[in-house]
């Protein structure tokens, strides 16, 4: 036989004795038998001494035992033989804290980042790390990378656990200095401009300094470009809105008869089969805790509410309703009973606004559009893009009760309102051909 080909067959004999010992020392380590999965690893280190694997079970044990020193060697050289494994400087940093090297350590969750720029266990520590040191500003920003990336605490180990809770403290402690710092900086250049309107200005200063998220829309069907992301719209923008609210006393009036009233109509505002994906609204499907009665229905007039809500009706039509055939105007009563919660969501399309108007409203009732959050006050209306993540919650122990409809978005052209019509139409009667 040629000698390349006695070779190669050593070799191959080598390395599946290698394959062999490395799986045995896994499971013994897998099933806790720490002692068989030592000698094990030795096995693997005649053949491999610089088994990365091998180095990094007999460091561990050597931490363990208090002999950091020897750790921080054997996972040095593990660190060569595996440069991209985050764990094993990860580990490596442990060991340079148990020795008392703060540089190191520091050094050492930097090269972990370095294999994996996501390694939250990492982030977590170096904030830690610079936290010890007086860094506080520093150790903040490295908590709020972590944060963004570290799982739901209920997949933590205690230690973990521990770290994200005082991740979360230092943050929130940071972005209320960092607030008051920069408040003190520019109160010189606001007070230049008294009674300017920078509620934009604001907003923008809190999502720098972390008090706020700013929201963008996310519309579940049509997305309209370049239509302003406004979270609830300027009351003036609406003239109509006086109006509206002058009619709360005659519209409740007919509301409350139809609550007294077990067969008004009221019906689940969510009734979906159970094949469709419903996501964070699952839990509401044909649930009589969201309900609603309808003036108007994707489009459609309901005739027979209109004629016993007279009142309401003429107020609803007294309003610049969006008018989309097969879509839209919808507009209703909305029920939510006590305690009930609907969960962050999004509405349809950008290219219509939501009107809500406040009717039977009992303290403890909020609503949050993006990262603002308002109570409803009885005979109070606002317009909002419902395409901005928003929820609902009824914490009190009465029914809470609004008046809901959709208009154009102001910011839409009369032929853009027109265009959205004729694209609507035509991508339902497209799909409508399978069905023919």
């Amino acid at each position: 036989m040629p000698i390349g080909t006695t070779d190669r067959g050593f070799a191959l004999v080598e390395r599946d004795s290698l394959t062999g010992l490395i799986d045995s020392a896994r499971r013994a380590a897998r099933a806790g038998r720490l002692d068989e999965a030592a000698r094990a690893w030795e096995r693997v280190r005649t053949v491999s001494p610089d088994n990365p694997e091998a180095l990094f079970f007999n460091a561990q044990r050597a931490l363990a035992s208090g002999d950091a020193r020897s750790a921080a060697q054997m996972l040095k050289r593990a660190a060569l033989s595996a440069p991209k494994d985050a764990l094993i400087p990860l580990a490596l940093a442990a060991a340079e804290r148990a020795i008392g090297d703060t540089a190191a350590e520091l050094s050492a969750y930097d090269r972990a980042l370095t294999a994996d720029p996501y390694c939250y266990p990492a982030l977590l520590a170096k904030g830690a790390v610079l936290e010890r040191l007086g860094k506080t500003r520093n150790a903040a920003r490295i908590y709020s990378d972590a944060l963004k990336v570290t799982p739901p605490e209920t997949r933590l180990s205690p230690d973990l656990q521990k770290l994200v809770q005082r991740a979360r403290v230092a943050v929130g402690e940071n972005t209320e200095a960092l607030s008051a710092f920069v408040e003190a900086r520019i109160g010189r250049v606001r007070a230049q401009h008294e009674g300017a309107g920078l509620d934009r200005f604001d907003e923008c200063k809190d999502a720098m300094t972390g008090k706020k998220k700013i929201y963008r829309q996310e519309p579940v069907m049509l997305n309209f470009p370049q239509l302003p992301a406004i979270q609830f719209y300027d009351d003036d923008q609406f003239p109509w809105l006086p109006e509206l609210e002058a009619k709360t006393d005659t519209i409740e009036r007919e509301l409350s008869a139809l609550l007294q009233d077990s067969s008004a109509g009221f019906r689940p505002y969510i009734d979906m089969p159970d094949n469709v994906p419903l996501n964070e609204t699952a839990a509401l499907n044909r649930s009589p805790d969201w309900s609603a009665y309808f003036f108007w229905d994707d489009g459609a007039r309901i005739d027979a509410h209109c004629k016993r809500c007279p009142e309401t009706a003429a107020a609803l039509d007294a309003m610049p309703l969006a008018q989309v055939p097969g879509f839209a105007p919808a507009a209703f009563f909305s029920s939510l009973t006590p305690g009930t919660r609907i969960a962050p969501h999004t509405g349809v399309t950008n290219t219509r606004l939501i009107v809500h108007l406040g009717l039977i409203v009992p303290d403890g009732c909020t609503f949050r559009v993006g990262n603002e959050t308002r109570s409803w006050q009885r005979g109070k209306a606002w317009v909002f893009d419902d395409t901005i993540e928003h929820e609902a919650h009824n914490a009190s122990r009465d029914l809470r009760v609004v008046l809901i409809f959709d208009i154009w978005n102001p910011y839409l052209s009369a032929a853009e309102r027109d265009l959205v019509c004729a694209l609507l139409a035509a991508q339902r009667e497209y799909y409508a051909g399978d069905e023919t």
